[in-house]
C-alpha cells in the first residue's frame, strides 16, 4: 500500500515539475479558460436574443 502512495506522489511531483517548467501547460490552461469564456458568452447571447432571432428568421422565411 505504501508503494502505491509513493508511486502516486512521485507521479504527481513529476507532473507538477513538467507543467511548472514549461509554458506549454500554462498556455493550454489559458486556452481552455478562453474557450470556456467564449462558450459562456455565446450561451448568454443566444438566451438573451433567442426570441428576437426566431422572429427575425421567421420574417426572413416568410419574405422569401
Amino acid at each position: 500500500m505504501n508503494a502505491l502512495f509513493v508511486t502516486l506522489y512521485v507521479f504527481g511531483a513529476d507532473l507538477k515539475d513538467r507543467f511548472s517548467k514549461e509554458d506549454r501547460g500554462a498556455t493550454a490552461v489559458e486556452y481552455g479558460l478562453l474557450v470556456g469564456l467564449i462558450a459562456v458568452v455565446i450561451i448568454v447571447a443566444v438566451t438573451a436574443l433567442g426570441g428576437k432571432l426566431t422572429t427575425l428568421f421567421t420574417s426572413i422565411t416568410s419574405s422569401i
